[in-house]
């Protein structure tokens, strides 16, 4: 099967690339939407301008458009614009499946084209699948929050010493442990399929309320950052 995965280079979205691949299905591309507003529906806002490296370091061809509407039903259709002039069977979605707007708003632009659309992992358990992610190798860096309870895990990686914090923190503030619902985006930094670790440079952080901010990075191949200092 020739699928497209909806790319924005945090967690899911890369956990999704690693279901297709087990699956002996091909990756015909990265689709990678980028916000030029922080208000939009259904696509991430931070550090989505950073795909072009992570696709690099996967080996998978990439396609990088803008978005500059806040509406599911045209955010929706500027994934459709791009699946029309590059076919698929299907569009893979990381997560479980708890972004409703999300999944439904390209479902329905792409029932006409006959392509399935679903999230890798739906109904699955988000906490186990973040431990895993963690267990396995993924370098993870929290580059957007929007939730009570996470503004100081702002541009920090969770890590195996880190992880049971995270859901304390969770349990306690009421955000979701994996972040469905955007109470916050992330950036892999490193994953098994990752051809080479990328390192963040040049990293800012936007706090824009007691629980509300994003950072703004580089991202460079870790070796030849190092090979600088």
């Amino acid at each position: 099967m020739d699928v497209a995965v909806l790319y924005s280079g945090g967690k899911d979205s890369n956990f999704a690339v690693e279901y297709c691949l087990k699956r002996n299905w091909k990756i015909k591309y990265l689709l990678s939407v980028k916000p030029t507003r922080t208000d939009c529906y259904l696509f991430h806002y931070a550090t989505v301008e950073n795909t072009k490296e992570q696709a690099e370091v996967l080996g998978l061809n990439h396609i990088y458009v803008k978005c500059d509407v806040a509406d599911p039903r045209l955010e929706a259709d500027i994934v459709r614009k791009v699946v029309e002039k590059n076919p698929v069977d299907a569009v893979v979605l990381g997560g479980v499946g708890l972004q409703v707007t999300q999944i439904e708003s390209i479902q329905k632009a792409l029932r006409n084209l006959k392509i399935e659309v679903f999230a890798a992992h739906a109904g699955e358990d988000h906490e186990e699948l973040f431990r895993s992610m963690i267990d396995s190798g993924y370098k993870i860096m929290i580059t957007q929050v929007a939730a009570d309870g996470l503004i100081n895990w702002l541009g920090k990686v969770v890590n195996k010493e880190n992880f049971n914090q995270l859901v304390k923190d969770s349990e306690k503030y009421g955000f979701h442990v994996g972040f469905e619902g955007g109470s916050a985006d992330s950036l892999v930094l490193d994953a098994p399929l990752f051809k080479e670790e990328l390192q963040a440079i040049n990293m800012k952080k936007n706090i824009e309320s007691n629980y509300c901010g994003y950072v703004e990075l580089e991202l460079k191949k870790k070796s030849l950052v190092e090979s600088y200092i």
